[in-house]
């Protein structure tokens, strides 16, 4: 949720989990806000659930729509929330009585462990290799049903579509057991009248998704994010992660492995299962990287602990 929508990434716990998430902070919510856009957030648990709601308020979402908001228990799965195929319709229905411009955010529930499906759909989705497929065969149902419903309504064709995933989980390729395939997840933008077409397998990563939709309508305001607009062709692409104490720095041509302090390996970028490591052999490019990433972690730790997580013209951003 910060990642999307406020370009600010996740590293030692959850940025909404942190004593430091109540402060003010500029997003793609404030920014549409500010351009007269109604903006929801849907997610179909029960209403505080993973701290969504309170990190909605903080974002100034101007609606929440939650379990409690759809009303009918009849739909929840049990474990998470109301099932993904008739809250995703519920959502649609909300935003055609909306009016225009609206900006809404989903978080699904069903294709979480322990992955059930419901009781009606048994049989129809290929269990595939392991017990997440099924649960992904129900949502990308429910995703096409959502689709459905909303295809003749007047908004449809106007709207820009944002899809991604939070996380990996069970892995069935071995390419994606490979360390930094670990963190691999797709982003498709899509507009219903083929502005937006093709492949670009460029680095990218979830803080990019905030700029990059302010690029895409047009938005010229100076806005904070520590992420860049996809559709820059000045930027140059780089992925920044984390796991345990082991913060990842991808560029076009190498991978740093970092531990907050120093560089401990640099390997080639095609080299994610890590490999063979050209640490011995430093070049210019590779002490780059790693200066970025120090860069990078400082900038972000210090934006977080001082409260500035908003465009501040005195401060200009790392670039």
């Amino acid at each position: 949720m910060p990642s999307i929508l406020c370009g600010i990434p996740s590293f030692d716990i959850a940025f909404t989990s942190s004593p430091y998430a109540k402060q003010h902070i500029q997003s793609l919510v404030s920014e549409l806000n500010d351009l007269g856009y109604d903006t929801s957030f849907f997610h179909g648990a029960p209403n505080g659930s993973m701290g969504f709601l309170g990190f909605a308020n903080i974002l100034g979402f101007d609606h929440y729509y939650g379990k409690e908001e759809f009303g009918d228990d009849s739909q929840f799965d049990g474990v998470w929330g109301i099932w993904d195929e008739p809250f995703f319709n519920y959502m649609g229905k909300v935003l055609s009585q909306k009016q225009q411009p609206f900006m809404a955010t989903l978080f699904s529930t069903s294709s979480h462990h322990p992955f059930h499906i419901p009781r009606q759909y048994e049989g129809k989705f290929d269990k595939g290799k392991l017990p997440i497929h099924q649960t992904v065969g129900y949502t990308d149902f429910a995703l096409r049903s959502f689709f459905n419903t909303i295809r003749d309504k007047p908004w449809f064709e106007k709207t820009l579509f944002v899809i991604t995933a939070d996380h990996t989980n069970q892995i069935g390729y071995n390419e994606y057991k490979k360390p930094i395939n670990r963190f691999a997840v797709p982003i498709i933008f899509y507009t219903p009248k083929g502005a937006l077409s093709g492949e670009d397998m460029r680095l990218a990563q979830q803080i990019d998704i905030y700029p990059t939709i302010l690029n895409i309508i047009g938005s010229e305001k100076p806005f904070f994010s520590l992420g860049e607009s996809l559709l820059n062709s000045d930027s140059k692409p780089f992925v920044i992660t984390h796991n345990g104490n082991i913060f990842y720095g991808l560029s076009e041509q190498y991978i740093c492995v970092f531990d907050g302090q120093k560089a401990l390996g640099f390997y080639d970028i095609n080299d994610k299962g890590l490999q063979t490591n050209l640490i011995e052999i430093r070049s210019q490019d590779m002490t780059r990287l790693e200066n970025f990433c120090k860069a990078f972690v400082q900038n972000y730790m210090n934006r977080i602990v001082e409260r500035r997580l908003y465009y501040n013209p005195q401060k200009p951003q790392l670039n």
